[in-house]
């Protein structure tokens, strides 16, 4: 019975033994065996068998992996302090190397971190150091990928997380940033005011030159309308004189036809033309126009006081014919 004890046990601890020499490695992982202390191979994934106590394999992860950088103080080009932190993002190329290269891959690759960003923000400026984090992380990332080659791993990309100034130094950025949105605020709104004159300026310019334009119009129509009125007035004038004309050419062309079909007497002109100078007299004229040519008119004048004679001596006769 005693035997069977110590036999089962036997048989489990061989299990054990055996079962320890089976390994099975991940897709992302590889494997290095050693054996009696000596590197001996490097193993793909899948199931893998190792001679127990004579050979041990150890595994390495490949994936990507990350490592934080604690926040440290740099000092920039223009003596302001500020606080920087970073991440690096890695992943394993030689798993060999990366094994027995470097014992501490983590506080390693933290310590190179910290030390090139203090020589790499250390030679910007304040703000030159905050509007260029692309250069900070494209620098960074060259000097860590060249220090860590040699422990089988590719720094993939290295990212800023912060840069932060003193308490003081950001207020005054906080002022200076506000100073600055107020100025360009105070242009924009300047500008926007001086369009907006410009453009009332211009608004104005345009409704004073359609006015006179339509003023200019409505004088020139006007004149025009007037000269219209003027000439057609003065035509209409023209026509009535030359009607008024006409009628009167007409009615001294009738009377000067009755006068010659009457056959007028010299006498009869001559009493004609004493009631006209009398008429003239009775006027308010204060001079009276003689024709110079009167040879004709004397005549007739005397011929008006012969017939006035020989009315008075026909007169003279009638009474002494009465008397007797």
């Amino acid at each position: 019975m005693a035997f069977i004890v110590v036999l089962a046990t036997f048989a489990f601890l061989l299990f054990v033994v055996l079962l320890s020499g089976v390994k099975i490695i991940r897709p992302y992982e590889r494997g290095l065996v050693e054996r009696l202390g000596r590197y001996r191979d490097t193993v793909e994934p899948g199931l893998r068998l190792i001679v127990p106590f004579i050979e041990r394999m150890e595994k390495v992860d490949m994936r990507e992996r990350v490592v934080d950088v604690p926040p440290q103080e740099v000092i920039t080009s223009d003596n302001v302090v500020v606080s920087v932190d970073a991440v690096i993002y890695y992943e394993a190329t030689d798993p060999q190397r990366l094994v027995y290269n470097v014992v501490d891959f983590y506080l390693a690759v933290s310590k190179l971190a910290q030390t090139n960003l203090r020589n790499v923000v250390g030679d910007m400026q304040l703000d030159q150091a905050l509007t260029s984090r692309d250069t900070i992380n494209t620098k960074l990332r060259e000097i860590l990928d060249d220090a860590t080659d040699k422990w089988g791993t590719k720094v993939v990309r290295v990212e800023i997380q912060r840069i932060d100034p003193p308490a003081d130094v950001m207020h005054a950025m906080h002022e200076q940033m506000k100073a600055e949105r107020t100025r360009r605020a105070l242009v924009t709104q300047a500008q926007g005011e001086r369009e907006a004159a410009i453009t009332r300026a211009e608004g104005d310019k345009q409704a004073a030159i359609l006015s006179a334009e339509g003023l200019r119009q409505s004088v020139i129509l006007g004149a025009q309308g007037d000269a219209d009125a003027t000439r057609t007035s003065a035509e209409a004038e023209k026509a009535r004189q030359i009607a008024v004309a006409e009628g009167e050419a007409g009615a001294i062309r009738s009377v000067f036809q009755a006068i010659h079909d009457g056959g007028p007497s010299t006498d009869l002109i001559a009493i004609k033309y004493l009631e006209t100078l009398r008429a003239m007299a009775d006027g308010q004229a204060t001079k009276i126009f003689l024709p110079t040519e009167s040879t004709a008119l004397l005549g007739a004048l005397g011929g008006i006081k012969e017939l006035f004679a020989a009315a008075d001596g026909d007169g003279a006769v009638t009474a002494r014919r009465r008397q007797t």
